[in-house]
């Protein structure tokens, strides 16, 4: 067990993978709702509320991708995915893996953990701390 103790050292830089990774597949999102881009199926101007989370992901996933305001965005973009999950998917069915909402629930749970644990390594954060 010792040789696992030893992995911690490497905590803030596994932390800023997963932001970075997290960040990516959320922008993802956002850019998929402004710009269609990767492809999708939504056509047309974007209703008011699907406009705002489209902001969101977009503006807030580039701050958290950069480590930038990180706890305070990721503390909004945790509550976005959490209101996204009940009004869109749980009405739908309450599994989670029937409902579409699964990669909800995990953003949801991954900007938490982001809002108590910080940026991690390689943030602009960390570097005006």
């Amino acid at each position: 067990m010792a040789t696992f103790d030893n992995l911690s050292r490497y905590r803030p830089y596994a932390l800023a993978a997963l932001r970075i990774v997290a960040a990516l597949l959320f922008i993802e999102h956002g850019t998929q709702k402004l710009f269609g881009f990767p492809a999708s199926q939504m056509q047309g101007s974007l209703p008011t509320l699907m406009l705002v989370a489209a902001l969101l992901e977009f503006v807030g996933g580039i701050l958290v991708l950069i480590g930038l305001f990180t706890r305070p965005v990721a503390f909004i973009l945790s509550g976005q995915m959490a209101v996204a999950y009940f009004m869109a998917h749980a009405p739908q069915n309450f599994f989670p893996a029937l409902n579409g909402g699964d990669a909800a629930i995990l953003f949801c749970f991954v900007f938490l953990y982001f809002v108590f644990a910080g940026p991690g390594a390689f943030s602009v954060d960390e570097r005006r701390a």
